[in-house]
């Protein structure tokens, strides 16, 4: 499950950078939505692979695009493994 939150993360991580990229967006509208969509493909991947019995507010911000809060549970239920070291 680890190996999952984390390719996860990094989606997260990639889409939210993709659309903060505003110097792309406005110097090449072209390639942002190109890396735009690459991104989305990419996090699709990653929630693509999630049991089924996966927490359901994970669930529920993936669900409603709230991927600023899926990535805030996400590094915090990191934290609590961390934690339990």
């Amino acid at each position: 499950m680890n190996t999952i939150f984390s390719e996860l993360r990094d989606a997260l991580r990639e889409r939210l950078s993709v659309i903060a990229d505003h110097d792309l967006r406005d110097r090449d509208p072209q390639a942002h939505l190109e890396r735009l969509k690459a991104a989305a493909s990419r996090l699709d991947g990653a929630i693509s692979k999630l049991p089924p019995q996966c927490d359901r507010e994970l669930r529920h911000f993936l669900e409603r695009q709230s991927y600023i809060k899926a990535l805030t549970w996400l590094d915090a239920k990191q934290e609590e493994r961390a934690d339990l070291r």
